[in-house]
């Protein structure tokens, strides 16, 4: 029997894979974010550190040449050095941003999804009140009340963040709470923890997983957002919204400067809400159309 739903289990993943990899947007985005996970992550093998800080005003406002391919900044810093170390930062704290939600997400629309009644409504009004103000608002008006900083930055958008997969994760769950193999653990005096945990969440993630994607992208766009209204990480710090903040002034004179930490923010949100359509496509082919 086991066997016989190993094999299930493996043949729905392969579908969804096959499913996946037959979509050429998705496959691009998927490429895209790959090749700059790998630049950010082995930065250090190619970029030395002090690159991303030194200063010198002998090397202002160089255009994109062979020694510096993305030019210099104001002090003369180089900006490839930059964007690829501030990659790391926009890439990274978009997926603890996501992490932190979805633990949260989880954990309050598994409980609001099996239990329901006056659990479910208590926990519903409280996602309501979080989600009535916009989020970038509801964002910044943390961070004012905490204070400046990368780590109150992650905090304040995970606060926005979780309310929207908490509803995604109850919706999934009150559709399955009602089957038969959650009836089944009832009877052998299985604990309302272990059964949301153990064997309803696993089986309803899948547009958790097509809202994380989503939302990753929404994140990197929000991190920047923040950085460029200078109450996000905070300068000289490298993060991409802080890099076109920190060149805003120049950017009439010297494009560039806007061009390419922009053109990073826009193509990791296309590339990741592309991955994103494709999950949902490979996930549900009825939604396809």
């Amino acid at each position: 029997m086991n066997k016989k739903k190993n094999l299930s289990n493996k043949s729905q993943l392969g579908m969804i894979i096959y499913r996946f990899s037959k979509n050429k947007l998705a496959m691009f985005g998927l490429a895209v974010i790959v090749i700059m996970a790998i630049l950010c992550i082995t930065a250090p093998l190619y970029i030395h550190y002090e690159a991303v800080y030194k200063q010198s005003m002998a090397d202002r406002f160089i255009a994109p040449c062979a020694e510096h391919l993305f030019g210099t900044d104001q002090f003369g810093r180089d900006l490839f050095a930059r964007i690829i170390y501030g990659g790391r930062i926009s890439l990274l704290a978009g997926l603890v941003v996501v992490a932190i939600a979805l633990a949260i997400g989880i954990t309050l629309g598994g409980i609001a999804g099996y239990f329901g009644g006056r659990v479910d409504n208590v926990i519903m009004r409280i996602c309501d009140i979080f989600m009535a103000v916009p989020r970038m608002l509801l964002s910044m008006a943390v961070v004012a009340a905490l204070g400046q900083g990368t780590f109150k930055m992650l905090i304040a958008l995970s606060i926005a963040a979780f309310p929207g997969y908490a509803r995604t994760v109850r919706a999934s769950i009150m559709t399955l709470r009602s089957q038969e193999f959650v009836e089944a653990a009832k009877c052998c005096g299985t604990s309302p923890a272990r059964i949301i945990f153990k064997h309803v969440v696993p089986n309803g993630l899948g547009p958790v997983i097509v809202s994380a994607t989503l939302g990753l992208g929404g994140t990197i766009l929000a991190i920047a957002s923040l950085g460029f209204l200078g109450i996000g990480v905070a300068s000289p710090t490298p993060e991409w919204g802080t890099i076109l903040s920190e060149n805003r002034a120049n950017i009439r004179f010297y494009p560039y400067l806007g061009l390419v930490p922009g053109m990073f923010i826009a193509l990791s949100v296309m590339c990741l809400n592309f991955i994103g359509d494709g999950l949902r496509d490979a996930l549900d082919p009825r939604t396809k159309n």
